[in-house]
Formats: C-alpha cells, structure tokens, sequence
C-alpha cells in the first residue's frame, strides 16, 4: 500500500513533460523498454541534485537513481535488450544552466 502511494504521489508530482528540458522540481516522465518513471531535480549547493525512480510495473519495486551534476555533467541510465536486440538508454546532462533528458544510442 505505502510503495503504490509513493508511486502515485510522485507521479502526481511529475507533469507531463517528457524527455527533454527541464526546470528544477518540475518533473518529467521517461521510458526506458518496459521501465516507466519520473525524473526531476532540485538544485544544492554543489549541482543539480538528479533523482530518476523508474519500474517495471505496479508489481515491482521501483528503483531510484540519484546523481549531482555540475555543469558539463553527464549521466546515462540502461535497461539491456533482449537476446541480439539493443537495449536502450537514456542520457541526463546539464549544459548552460538547463538539465536535458534524451535517449541514447546504448553503449555495449
């Protein structure tokens, strides 16, 4: 009960935006194969404090990735591909004051 609240709180936290640019607390939604989540940020003393929760379903646990970025700072999240299929990634990176999300060719 308390993990589905979380979940729906803070997707309830997350606008609509999805990949792309972001805004400090305004969060966007990614996907990533059968992942689905909310990442957003909030700024600290010493970066843009990046919080990234994604799962697999109702039935998972979810998972949360955090990173500090300062400027010029790069973080990729991957889920791998099934047999000989590509996985799929997705890059986080702050560049000229603004955090961008995308997806990315996954490295091997």
């Amino acid at each position: 009960m308390f993990r589905n609240t979380a979940i729906a709180a803070l997707c309830v936290a997350a606008s609509s935006a999805s990949a792309g640019e972001l805004t400090a607390r305004q969060g966007g939604t990614v996907d990533l194969g059968n992942f689905h989540g909310v990442v957003y940020y909030t700024e600290a003393d010493d970066g843009y404090r990046v919080v990234t929760t994604m799962a697999a379903g109702e039935e998972t646990l979810p998972v949360r990735f955090v990173a500090t970025l300062t400027e010029g700072q790069a973080v990729v999240i991957s889920v791998p591909g099934a047999f000989k299929d590509p996985g799929q990634a997705l890059e986080i990176s702050r560049a000229e004051g603004k955090l961008v999300v995308a997806k990315v060719e996954p490295t091997q």
